[in-house]
C-alpha cells in the first residue's frame, strides 16, 4: 500500500468528511486525485469534472459518481453579525435548527449553528409548522456585522458539520453527512486500484468520472459524458429508501443492508433492460446481494448522460440510505462492499454483455 492511500471505509470516512457542497467541490477533487495517485491517465475538464481513464480494447463504458454535497449558500449579513443563507441542493427544512456547520471555503471554514426564533416567541401556528429557510441564521459567535464580514463573505458556502460513526450490532452501520455520493466516488477509486492490480488486457475502454454539480440538477456529467462519447455508462448513487417504521412495503424504495439498489426507472430515465439483467446475472453468479428499487421517484446523473450524443445505455446502482440529505445520512458497509463487488464483477464478464 502506497503512503496515505486509504481503503475501504477509511476511504470513504475521509471522503464524507472533507468539504465539498455544489459549486465548491475542490477539496473533493484533490484527495481523489491524490488517492489515485498515478495508476491511470486523470484530467480536470472546464467544469471541474475528474476524469479518469483505463485504456483497453472494445465498447467505451463511463462509470460516473457526484463529488457534490447539498449544502448552502450564505446571502446577507445582519447588522448583528448572523448569516442568512440559501439551500444549494434538496434539504428538507425540519433537518436544519440546531446542526452544526461548517461555513466558509475550501481554503478556510469556520464553524456555527442553524438558530431559529425561540419556542417561547413563535406564535401557536409557528410552532405547529417548519421554519422555512429565510427565517433561519447561522449564528457563528459574530457580535456585528464588521466582526463576521472578517471570516464570512456573501457567496460562501456552508455543510453540515458532522462525525463519521459506525454504529449497530457489529458496527454494521455508519453515518455522516455526504454519503451522497462520497460512497460512488469511494467505489470509483477503489475499482480503479482492482483493475490496475489485475493487469491484462480489458475488453472495454473505461472512463470513471467524477462529476461536479448533481445536487442542483446542473449536471457536470452531462458535459463528461459528451467529452467520454461512452456507449454504456453505470450511474453510481445514493438513494433514500424509508424502510421505516409505518412505512407501508409500497412505499419503500428498499432496505438497508440488503445489496445496491437497481433501477428500473426513475423520474429522469428508463434504465438499459439487457444492461439491468447483466448485473443482475453477475450478482446472481458472485453470490452479491443486491435488490431492486420499488418506487419510481427521483432522478440523478443518468438523466442527463443517456440523451448524449447518440444516446447512451444507462444502469443504476444506488446505495441504500436513510436520512438522505441531512448531516446524518445511514447506510451499511455490506452495502458499500456489494456495489464494489459488483461493479467489478460486472467489468470482469463484460464480454458476456449483449
Amino acid at each position: 500500500m502506497k503512503e496515505n492511500q486509504l481503503n475501504g471505509i477509511e476511504l470513504l470516512r475521509a471522503l464524507c468528511l472533507e468539504f465539498g457542497p455544489t459549486g465548491c467541490e475542490h477539496n473533493v477533487a484533490a484527495m481523489i486525485e491524490a488517492q489515485l495517485g498515478d495508476i491511470c491517465e486523470i484530467r480536470r475538464d472546464r467544469m471541474d469534472n475528474v476524469l479518469a481513464h483505463l485504456p483497453g480494447s472494445g465498447p467505451r463504458i463511463m462509470i460516473s459518481a457526484h463529488m457534490d454535497e447539498v449544502g448552502m449558500m450564505i446571502t446577507s449579513i445582519d447588522d448583528q453579525g448572523y448569516l442568512r443563507f440559501t439551500n444549494v441542493g434538496g434539504i428538507d427544512s425540519r433537518v436544519l435548527c440546531g446542526r452544526r456547520v461548517q461555513v466558509g471555503t475550501a481554503e478556510h471554514r469556520i464553524p456555527g449553528v442553524i438558530g431559529a426564533k425561540a419556542i417561547h416567541l413563535q406564535s401557536a401556528d409557528e410552532r405547529t409548522q417548519t421554519t422555512p429557510v429565510d427565517r433561519l441564521y447561522i449564528d457563528i459567535g459574530a457580535s456585528s456585522r464588521e466582526e463576521a464580514e472578517k471570516y464570512v463573505d456573501i457567496g460562501d458556502f456552508a455543510t453540515f458539520d458532522s462525525d463519521f460513526v459506525r454504529f449497530g450490532q457489529d458496527d454494521r452501520l455508519m453515518r455522516c453527512k455526504a454519503i451522497d455520493d462520497r460512497l460512488g466516488c469511494a467505489v470509483m477509486i477503489e475499482t480503479l486500484r482492482a483493475l490496475v492490480a489485475r493487469g491484462g488486457e480489458r475488453p472495454y475502454d473505461l472512463w470513471c468520472s467524477f462529476s461536479v454539480r448533481e445536487e442542483i440538477g446542473k449536471s457536470g456529467a452531462k458535459v463528461a459524458a459528451y467529452a467520454i462519447k461512452p456507449t454504456y455508462a453505470i450511474v453510481l448513487e445514493s438513494t433514500a429508501i424509508a424502510d421505516l417504521p409505518d412505512v407501508p412495503a409500497n412505499a419503500r424504495v428498499g432496505e438497508v443492508g440488503k445489496g445496491g439498489a437497481l433501477s428500473i426507472a426513475d423520474r429522469s430515465t428508463i434504465y438499459d433492460p439487457a444492461m439491468l439483467e447483466f448485473a443482475m446475472s453477475c450478482a446472481r453468479e458472485a453470490d452479491i446481494p443486491c435488490q431492486l428499487k420499488r418506487y419510481i421517484s427521483g432522478g440523478n446523473d443518468a438523466g442527463h448522460i443517456h440523451k448524449t450524443g447518440d444516446g447512451v445505455r444507462c444502469l443504476a446502482i444506488s446505495a441504500p440510505t436513510r436520512y438522505l440529505h441531512s448531516g446524518s445520512c445511514v447506510a451499511a458497509v455490506a452495502d458499500y462492499e456489494h456495489i464494489r463487488e459488483m461493479v467489478l464483477a460486472m467489468l470482469k464478464n463484460w464480454d458476456k454483455m449483449n
